[in-house]
């Protein structure tokens, strides 16, 4: 019943029994009584007949009330499991997402790309780091430049270009800039082989394979670490984790370590250790083998036509070996194995092979980045925005100069906005990102 109602009853009896006392005195109480009796029998039919009235009323509360009795369960149980998840996160992958929620769109789909100073600054071998480079990062805040033979003229000239860089950066987004290099030694070297940098080059990768030891393998990484890092770089492509098993390849003949699996596995993870112990973070390529084809990727298609089942007792063995060993980057090649996916598309834009088999299968959380897209077997039958758009949904992280950075750029932005590409499928890439960065920041301090 509703309660001002009972009330204004109970009050109204109350007066009239007062009233009555008053008028009979003592003797009438009896009368009183047996009018109080009636006077309860009335209020009680007049109850009735109010609730009655207002049964639409009291129903209505009592759904009510029973919503509000379980309102406080509901919350209780999704801050219960809140608080489990939180206590679940360490505080430093609690503050990678805090950095995360705080970028925008833009600069989350920025930082998913590795370009040359070119590209950035829209000029033709750059030398310099000052206003435009700060401008163009300021606008474009990317994850990452890679320097080639024309960027890189003398010690100072790199180390102030680099460090200019870096800083505008860290100012930007407070991240630091991926400095990244082709540095594997012998006929890929940007730095000792262009004869402007006191260095040394390592000589060719096959050389040491077929003659060196596993120490031999670790000094080529100290000695190029070491000036790279004087050089300001933090990320070098190498080593090639390529097994020959084509003799007639001549893409990775000289740049991998040979025919033996275990050779090149021992011989890769070498050097890995041997850069990130000069502080330069290490990227195994080319996922998932180069060294099975014989077409140049840099050309045209180039595929191989092994299966899983073969792929897993040769190529992939030094891939899965340098994940066990807590491998940072893994670069994914364009060459294409139908007999795996059922399909000639490249493996950098295969989800079968970056997600399924690369991260699923063999077990990698670490940053996947493509080698570069504006080679022939991607830049020949793909649009730069649809390729960078398919590269993201297959699984990775990272895309290395695009043909068109701008259209690229804007193909993956587009992708975000439109929900072709969920903002949750980039934070696990920024993620990954992030980690590497910090570590690198970590070490630069």
């Amino acid at each position: 019943m509703n309660k001002k109602v009972r009330n204004f009853i109970f009050i109204l009896t109350g007066l009239i029994m007062v009233g009555l006392c008053a008028v009979l005195g003592e003797g009438g109480i009896s009368q009183v009584n047996k009018n109080e009796i009636r006077t309860a029998d009335a209020a009680s039919v007049t109850e009735e007949t109010v609730v009655d009235d207002i049964s639409t009323e009291v129903s209505e509360q009592s759904t009510l009330g029973e919503s509000l009795e379980q309102t406080p369960d509901e919350p209780a149980t999704s801050t219960d499991a809140e608080e489990t998840e939180v206590e679940d996160v360490s505080p430093e992958d609690k503050a990678i997402m805090d950095m995360i929620d705080s970028m925008t769109l833009e600069e989350k789909v920025a930082q998913l790309f590795i370009i040359t100073p070119d590209a950035l600054t829209d000029n033709t071998a750059v030398t310099m780091a000052g206003d435009m480079t700060k401008q163009a990062v300021d606008e474009t805040p990317v994850g990452g430049v890679i320097y080639m033979g024309d960027n890189l003229q003398s010690p100072s000239q790199v180390k102030e270009m680099l460090s200019n860089t870096n800083a505008y950066s860290v100012d930007r987004i407070g991240l630091p800039m991926f400095l990244c290099v082709d540095e594997e030694g012998g006929s890929v070297s940007r730095v000792a082989g262009s004869g402007r940098f006191n260095v040394t080059n390592a000589g060719n990768m096959s050389e040491i394979g077929a003659n060196g030891t596993v120490d031999d393998a670790k000094q080529v990484g100290v000695t190029i670490g070491t000036y790279l890092s004087e050089l300001g770089f933090n990320i070098d492509f190498a080593p090639v984790a390529d097994v020959l098993t084509n003799p007639e390849n001549s893409i990775v003949k000289y740049r991998s370590f040979g025919s033996d699996v275990d050779t090149v596995s021992r011989m890769s993870i070498a050097v890995a250790k041997g850069l990130e112990s000069k502080g330069i973070t290490a990227t195994y390529k080319h996922f998932p083998g180069h060294g099975a084809t014989a077409g140049d990727t840099h050309l045209g298609a180039a595929f191989t036509t092994k299966t899983i089942d073969e792929l897993k007792a040769e190529e992939l063995v030094p891939f899965k070996n340098a994940i066990d060993d807590g491998a940072k980057l893994i670069m994914v090649s364009h060459i294409s194995a139908p007999n795996i996916t059922g399909h000639d598309t490249p493996a950098s834009l295969s989800k079968e092979m970056v997600t399924d088999l690369l991260r699923d299968d063999m077990g990698f959380d670490g940053i996947v980045v493509t080698d570069a897209m504006e080679m022939g077997a991607i830049s020949s039958k793909y649009k730069s925005d649809e390729a960078a758009v398919m590269a993201i949904q297959a699984g990775v992280d990272m895309i290395l100069m695009p043909e068109d950075f701008d259209l690229a750029y804007k193909g993956v932005l587009d992708a975000a906005k439109s929900g072709e590409i969920s903002e949750e499928r980039l934070n696990e890439s920024l993620v990954r990102i992030i980690k590497v960065k910090q570590g690198i920041a970590g070490e630069s301090n």
